[in-house]
């Protein structure tokens, strides 16, 4: 687009509409010549952009883009992007442009243009549109450069290399300038422009057949939907080439009414373009219907009905036939539970009533609606049952009394309770398992009481940590606040509840209670209440005190200290007086200390008061007793009384001695006699002062006091009073203690004396201590001499003593010791005899060590001696039990081989059965064909029975004449050969074409080598794949990308092997769990396209709104991309399809010890190969080319299409569905992506956050394929050497076809010199043997045939099929009485020395030849012999030895030492053996042997189990097999059935006569066209070199062959006849099959196939 400045300026656009009625005819013209520059701007702005993203750096601008790739720099960087192989930086000429810049262009830059056109060639891009190397360098056709870029562009979109191109038409500005510029540069190249438009349909025309299969496939599904009858529309939609999936026939006319308006759609929408667009650049789509459209719109059918019928089933109530259709794949509801049908049933019913009230009318559920329902009745019933699950749990962990998983269990969310507090755990499990405990019967805590309790008990949780705190606010708003249910609160009261509470809750923790319960805290609540009740009386009754008080009246004051109100505690009516004295007293001292005289007393003052009062009423009474029994004690005289009564404490005097009771005594009387002396009043009261303020008053005579003065009071003077007693006591306690001072000290006086008198001892000690240190040496000396005297004086007595008694004491000795000794030997035979099993365990152990140590010594030894090797000398014996596993072994190979080719053969024809009943579908005609096919199904394995077989050996190859014989010998000598040098398979592979090959290896080589059935032949067939695989990549790998884009014929041979009988199981084992789960997953959806994605996002939009969707409905995948929710969807699907990845990779990277060991090897040998011959390769090169073998080719098509690879297990008739095929095919996809390392980009930009997965991933797979190619030699594998097959027991047989054995000879003969081009190489004299190629006749026998037999030639060919089976042996091996072959010499030497050494032992094998045997010697040989020949004579006929072996084994033993003797002359001779080593070559192989054949017989048991379990696979895989046949015979009988229906009323009218006429009729038919009359019906549609005019002079002759479905067509050209061609009816049909619309016949004549077979099934069969 362009602009100008100025409001009339006209913007001219592409497809514009105009007024052009005020333009004149040159203005018009002008116009669109500046409408073609503008759009040519709008390609070279769109190219600029598609190769700025390709090459990621900028280009020139869209005006300089021309000139700019002129240099063909940028071209050369393009095609480095897409062909990287091909094109290196190294290759484009002046990368960097610096010689362009300053020299401008040079011829070099050609090159540059050279390499961006081989480039495309390499890819395969059509050379349709390839521009001229003069159309870039010179500038002649620029618009061709640029029409070839757009169209590369949307070849590489389609591969997925490069990005999309945009669409910038009408998106862009240009100047009038750079418009009217191009205009010019466009007239100066005088060329017409090219249509881009059309590069979509061109580019379709040049791609592959399946391409335009489709195209036709979909053309013929328009114009059905035009023709309005459904039935034909159903028919197109059938055509397997349109791919379209989920077809039903019930839904035909639905099919057909929605497909039409889709077209009447597209068709108005395509009309208001048609005038804007040229007719040649119209493109065919704008019109018709696409197949994705056509696919949508039959989805779009499918989901009404799928909906339709739900609705039904809700009217039904049927929650069975609801939950059926619910399962509808067509409808794609998801989650689909059959334990919440009632659920559902239920809430669509609810749903749609409701929805019918708002409508007023019935009412339909939508598709979303139905989904919505589905999911929120899974998320209520799934959320209930985790809810009950929760309280179960929950319970239970009440019940197990773990305060931490009851609070874990009650913090589930699947429980829905209230919050819970973990602090509180102690909390919820005591008060729960009270509740639980108190509940009826014990029961559990139902969810409401959980529910409750919980939340009651978090509530007081939370009020613990708030009194914790100690926040009156928070504590008061946590009572009014919470549910905790309190009763009796009172808000007035809420700071004392708060402020009492927080000390219950510190009391409580002191205590050790954790929490404070909901009861106590009630019980606390209660307790404030009532204390606050108290307390509102009290104050009355203080206030009524303290009035008494102001009154002075101290029985007022006790009158109201009484009253119940005021609670006081204590109140005395004889205390009424000094309760008011005290009060007054308390209230003075108030009114005092506060300056307040209007004081009152408070409660506690009060009551503090009248506590103080009694206290002093109590302790004034008792001092008054104790002073008054003072004066009685000291009137009495008695100083004992006395000093007991002063010690009275009530008395209070301190400082009271007992010592000094007298003098107490003395002094009180003295006291008392002269208070008597001052007179008595003769009064029994007496006045005590009380804390020096009041007055008491204690009568003598009743001992009683009382505060209130009597009204007779006078004081006795003869009492002392307290404090005359207190003052006498403290003047003679002071008096006696200042006497006792000096008394006390007395100790003290003594110490002194003691500390001075031990210093002066201590002092004397160290003098004298200090001494004898000094003369310690001396000391010692003294010491020492006394203690030796006194030695030696009692070892001369003792010793003189012994002297004496010389005799007695030896006496003694003898017989201690022999005591020890019978006690010793007496104990160890009683342990021997305790321990006698041990000892033979221990006995066992050191003979098998001795047994192992000579056996590691035959083994590991480099030379083990004679000794030794005769100890298992025996090993090499064969034993009736070898006889009976080695026959067995042979028996199961031959059911083996034989079962795999009857199951190849089936297989084959069931896959030709499958293709015939397609066609059945859709011509009848071929019903014949599929009924004669069953039938030779049926009697083919029957065909040949054993006594034919054996008539056929008898009188063919295996005929009992000379001439036969030898024949037979022949052949079995040339498939050894064969067999065991596999360099002539291998050259013979690739000189033959490759179809012919692979049949060649399908039928004779795996026949060679009995399909692996034993080690041996596994461990040759692997080295023929091995030499053919080295050969192929010498002479036809040049890159070594050519192992990964060609298809190499020997990787194809491998894998074909690898994935058969013996390889199935392996690939069932490693796939089978995961393919099943990914399968048996209905709810798995893996889908990474966002355009399908987009749309089906759009349908739920509209199903669920009803109305249609703003939303575009073709969008790119750019587009769809922008929507978040396709993104999200997105998002989704990729976690899926990671997760679901991992699980297979895991089984992958888990399984590389099941790999079939021939893969691993084979993947070795291609790896090591191609290092050999690119040597700077990459390890990652190399890996990537491993993983494509394991991985892509062996792995990959297993994964997609389980079903076809027998991984998974399938009923006859039964297939996978496309969501489980897509499934697979996207966890395949992503795994064959990681296994390369192959990042999404392109195309697949959407899956760019899956290229760190797709790294990650590649880094274990590269681990995986590095431990795969971990293998041991096929050798080691297979322990196989140059004397295997001499050391076997049985002789190799092979099952093969008298048809393969004559195409064996015939091809091998044919190529003999480019397989063996040496002449005297072994092959030619072994082909010379057999000289020309026999007939099958000589091969079968004659007579077998009648040769008058009509059907000769099919019968010869059935028994071409015979197998026979031959027993290979080798032509060039020793003959018996040569000695010429020296390893078969030292073979024969071996066996006699076995026996020798057998018999007689001896140090070395020189000694034992050299030393006679004895007569016992010579007999056990003799019995040997005997035994071995008794042996020999019952084995069966191919294990028996030979006539030669037999008589060397039967020779006596001295001649067997002879004839070893000089065979060991010879062998010496021959350099292969040294008498001076005693003959150790001959020792050492003999160990080599021995050792053989132990692991022999281990792989002959191995091989029996692994042909067991064969034999077991291949029979279920017949009976498989079977079933299929089966199930097919039942359709063909049904089609039989039907037909002869139909055809039952012509068929009873037509008698025998007619029927035989009409049939002789028909044989002689044949029909004769012009060519012009064929071209009328659109039979023919051109012929080369003919004008339609000239077509009169040709003629067609059209006449049946004697095979049904065969006719002969003859062209003439003015009656002169021309060509020929034989036409059978089934290829016509397979043609159609596969959506191919043309054919060319002649090679000049192109005919439309479908109008061909209607003309045939018109006039040759009635239809």
């Amino acid at each position: 687009m362009y602009y100008e400045d100025g409001a009339t300026s006209h913007r001219p656009r592409y497809g514009s509409i105009v007024d052009d009625e005020r333009l004149s005819a040159e203005q018009m013209d002008e116009r669109r010549r500046q409408n073609i520059a503008y759009e040519y701007l709008c390609h070279l702005e769109e190219a600029k952009q598609w190769m700025e993203a390709c090459l990621e750096e900028e280009l020139p601008s869209t005006t300089e883009l021309e000139e700019g790739l002129r240099n063909g720099v940028y071209l050369g960087k393009l095609a480095k992007f897409f062909a990287p192989k091909l094109v290196s930086d190294k290759k484009i000429y002046d990368r960097d442009q610096t010689r362009y810049k300053h020299t401008g262009l040079h011829f070099r830059h050609t090159d540059n243009t050279v390499q961006w056109l081989r480039a495309m060639e390499s890819i395969g891009f059509p050379k349709i549109f390839y521009p001229e190397t003069t159309d870039v360098y010179d500038r002649k056709n620029m618009p061709k450069v640029i029409y070839c870029i757009h169209a590369l562009s949307l070849y590489l979109y389609k591969l997925g290399i490069a990005p999309q191109i945009q669409d910038l038409l009408g998106k862009v500005d240009f100047t009038e300038e750079e418009i009217s510029n191009m205009r010019k540069e466009l007239e100066k190249y005088g060329i017409q422009m090219p249509a881009f438009s059309k590069i979509g349909g061109i580019l379709a025309n040049e791609l592959s057949v399946d391409e335009a299969a489709l195209h036709a496939a979909v053309i013929a599904i328009n114009e059905a939907i035009d023709k309005g009858q459904a039935e034909g529309t159903m028919s197109a939609l059938h055509n397997p080439n349109a791919m379209l999936r989920n077809t039903n026939e019930e839904l035909a006319q639905d099919y057909q009414d929605t497909l039409s308006q889709a077209k009447r759609r597209k068709e108005n929408l395509a009309s208001g373009h048609r005038s804007s667009i040229a007719t040649e650049e119209r493109d065919v789509y704008e019109e018709l219907l696409t197949q994705q459209e056509i696919q949508n719109s039959v989805n779009f059918v499918n989901m009404l009905a799928a909906v339709q019928k739900v609705n039904q089933t809700i009217d039904f109530q049927d929650k069975e036939a609801l939950l059926a259709a619910l399962r509808l794949p067509a409808l794609g509801i998801l989650s689909i539970l059959e334990a919440n049908s009632q659920c559902y049933l239920e809430h669509f019913t609810s749903y749609r009533d409701h929805k019918a009230k708002e409508v007023g009318a019935a009412a339909q559920l939508e598709r979303d609606e139905i989904q919505r329902a589905v999911i929120t009745c899974n998320d209520f019933a799934e959320a209930e049952r985790r809810k009950q699950e929760s309280v179960a749990a929950i319970n239970a962990a009440i019940r197990q009394g773990i305060a931490e998983n009851t609070v874990e269990e009650l913090m589930n969310s699947e429980a829905q309770l209230p919050l819970v507090y973990p602090t509180a755990a102690n909390l919820y499990q005591s008060e729960l398992f009270s509740l639980q405990k108190n509940s009826k019967n014990k029961a559990d805590l139902s969810h409401e009481a959980l529910c409750v309790a919980v939340e009651m008990l978090s509530a007081v949780a939370v009020l613990n940590e708030l009194l914790d705190t100690k926040d009156v606010v928070a504590v008061s708003e946590q009572l009014s606040d919470s549910p905790l249910g309190f009763s009796n609160i009172d808000h007035d009261n809420m700071q004392r509840y708060a402020d009492t509470l927080i000390k219950h809750r510190a009391e409580s923790l002191v205590r050790g209670q954790e929490f404070l319960t909901w009861n106590d805290v009630q019980k606390c609540i209660d307790t404030v209440n009532f204390q606050v009740h108290e307390e509102h009386e009290r104050v009355i009754a203080i206030a009524e005190i303290n009035e008494a008080l102001n009154s002075g009246d101290a029985e007022k004051t006790f009158a109201a200290l009484t009253l119940p109100t005021a609670k006081l505690q204590g109140v005395n009516p004889a205390t009424a007086k000094h309760y008011h004295d005290l009060l007054l007293h308390t209230k003075d001292l108030i009114c005092k200390r506060s300056g307040d005289e209007s004081a009152v007393l408070w409660l506690d003052q009060i009551q503090e008061a009248i506590h103080t009062a009694n206290q002093d009423q109590e302790d004034s009474l008792k001092l008054a007793k104790a002073v008054a029994d003072i004066n009685r004690a000291i009137a009495a005289g008695h100083e004992e009384d006395t000093l007991s009564a002063l010690q009275n404490p009530c008395v209070e005097l301190r400082g009271v001695l007992a010592e000094c009771a007298p003098l107490y005594q003395t002094e009180l009387e003295q006291l008392q006699s002269q208070h008597t002396q001052q007179g008595n009043s003769g009064s029994f009261w007496v006045k005590h002062r009380i804390k020096d303020k009041y007055d008491y008053f204690y009568n003598l005579e009743s001992q009683k006091g009382t505060w209130v003065k009597p009204d007779d009071f006078v004081h006795d003077s003869t009492q002392l009073t307290k404090e005359d007693i207190m003052m006498v006591v403290s003047r003679v306690t002071a008096e006696y203690n200042r006497e006792q001072l000096w008394l006390a000290n007395e100790s003290i006086i003594i110490q002194l004396q003691a500390w001075t008198r031990g210093y002066l001892v201590r002092r004397a000690y160290n003098d004298r201590l200090k001494y004898l240190k000094q003369k310690e040496p001396s000391v010692v000396k003294l010491q020492a001499s006394w203690k030796g005297y006194k030695q030696r004086k009692a070892y001369k007595d003792r010793l003189q003593t012994l002297q004496s008694n010389v005799q007695t004491v030896v006496k003694l000795q003898s017989l201690v010791k022999m005591l020890r000794a019978r006690q010793a030997y007496r104990k160890r035979l009683q342990y021997f005899k305790d321990h006698e099993k041990e000892i033979v365990k221990i006995q066992a152990f050191l003979k098998a060590n001795k047994a192992r140590d000579d056996y590691k010594t035959l083994t590991g030894a480099q030379d083990p001696p004679l000794s030794v090797v005769r100890k298992f000398a025996h090993l090499l014996e064969q034993s009736n039990l070898d006889l009976q596993e080695e026959q067995e072994v042979i028996h199961l190979r031959e059911e083996v081989v034989t079962k795999i080719r009857s199951n190849q053969q089936m297989e084959k024809d069931l896959n030709l059965m499958d293709i015939k009943i397609g066609l059945l579908v859709k011509n009848r005609i071929t019903l014949q064909d599929v009924v004669s096919l069953s039938k030779k199904m049926k009697t083919k394995k029957n065909k040949m029975t054993k006594e034919d077989l054996a008539t056929g050996d008898k009188q063919g190859i295996k005929g009992l004449s000379k001439e036969k014989r030898r024949r037979l010998e022949a052949y079995q000598h040339l498939f050894y050969l064969l067999q065991t040098h596999p360099s002539y398979l291998a050259k013979l592979i690739f000189q033959m074409p490759q179809n012919k090959s692979t049949k060649f290896m399908d039928t004779v080589i795996f026949t060679l080598y009995n399909y692996a059935s034993n080690q041996r032949e596994e461990y040759l067939l692997l080295k023929l794949f091995e030499s053919a695989l080295k050969e192929e990549i010498k002479s036809k790998v040049d890159q070594i990308q050519d192992i990964v884009t060609g298809n190499p014929t020997v990787i194809k041979m491998v894998v074909s092997f690898n994935r058969g009988a013996r390889g199935q199981n392996a690939l069932r084992q490693l796939l089978s769990p995961v393919v099943k789960d990914i399968i048996e997953n209905k709810t798995l959806g893996i889908n990474t396209n966002p355009i399908d994605i987009y749309k089906a996002w759009v349908n739920q939009i509209e199903t669920a709104t009803g109305e249609a969707s703003k939303l575009p409905y073709e969008v790119t995948a750019e587009q769809a991309l922008l929507h978040e929710e396709v993104r999200d969807r997105l998002e989704a699907s990729n976690h899926t399809l990671r997760t679901v990845t991992d699980k297979v990779l895991s089984s992958i990277m888990s399984s590389v010890d099941a790999i079939p060991y021939g893969m691993r090897y084979m993947a070795k040998v291609l790896k090591d190969t191609l290092h050999e011959k690119f040597p700077d390769s990459s390890d990652d090169d190399l890996l990537k080319i491993v993983g494509n073998l394991l991985y892509y080719r062996y792995m990959n098509p297993a994964i997609v299409a389980p079903d076809g690879f027998d991984i998974i297990d399938m009923t006859a008739g039964g297939q996978l569905h496309s969501e489980q095929r897509r499934n697979l095919g996207s966890v395949a996809k992503m795994l064959q992506h990681a296994a390369a390392n192959k990042l999404f980009e392109g195309e697949s930009d959407h899956l760019t956050p899956m290229n760190s997965y797709i790294s990650s991933t590649y880094q274990k797979f590269r681990v995986f394929f590095q431990a795969a190619c971990d293998v041991p030699a096929p050798e080691e594998k297979f322990n196989v050497d140059e004397y295997s097959d001499m050391v076997t027991l049985s002789k190799p047989v092979i099952y093969i076809s008298i048809e393969e054995i004559i195409n064996t000879h015939s091809i091998v003969l044919e190529h003999k010199e480019a397989i063996a081009p040496e002449p005297s190489d072994l092959l030619h004299e072994l082909l010379d043997d057999l000289g020309d190629v026999p007939d099958m006749e000589s091969l079968i026998g004659e007579g077998v045939v009648d040769p008058n037999d009509p059907n000769k030639e099919n019968t010869l060919n059935q028994l071409a099929k015979t197998e026979i089976s031959l027993t290979l042996t080798n032509k060039f091996e020793l003959v018996d009485g040569d000695d010429r072959d020296m390893k078969g010499l030292m073979m024969k030497t071996k066996k006699l020395i076995v026996d020798v050494v057998r018999i007689q032992p001896g140090e070395t094998l020189t000694d034992i030849l050299e030393t006679p045997a004895n007569s016992q010697q010579e007999l056990e040989h003799v019995k040997m012999v005997e035994r071995r020949a008794a042996q020999d004579a019952t084995a069966p006929e191919g294990l028996k030895s030979s006539q030669a072996a037999l008589e060397d084994t039967q020779l006596p033993l001295e001649q067997k030492k002879r004839k070893i003797l000089r065979n060991l002359r010879t062998l010496e001779q021959a350099g292969l053996v040294s008498s001076a080593n005693k003959y150790q070559e001959l020792i050492n192989d003999i160990s080599k042997d021995i050792r053989y054949q132990r692991r022999y017989r281990q792989r002959r048991k191995g091989e029996l189990v692994k042909l067991q379990q064969t034999l077991s696979a291949l029979n279920s895989k017949a009976a498989f097999y079977q079933d299929q046949i089966n199930y097919y015979d039942t359709y063909i009988k049904t089609c039989l059935d039907n037909l002869n229906r139909k055809n039952s009323r012509r068929s009873i009218k037509m008698n025998r006569k007619d029927e035989e006429k009409g049939s002789k009729k028909s044989k002689q038919q044949s029909l004769k066209y012009t060519g012009a009359r064929l071209h009328e019906k659109g039979v023919i549609l051109e012929v080369e070199g003919l004008q339609t005019n000239q077509l009169k002079n040709v003629m067609f002759d059209i006449s049946p062959c004697e095979e049904v479905g065969d006719f002969e067509i003859k062209a003439k050209f003015m009656g002169v006849e021309m060509e020929k061609v034989q036409l059978h009816f089934q290829d016509l049909l397979q043609l159609q099959y596969e959506g191919v619309a043309v054919m060319k016949m002649f090679d000049k004549a192109k005919v439309n196939v479908n109008l061909l077979i209607f003309l045939l099934n018109k006039k040759f069969y009635g239809k």
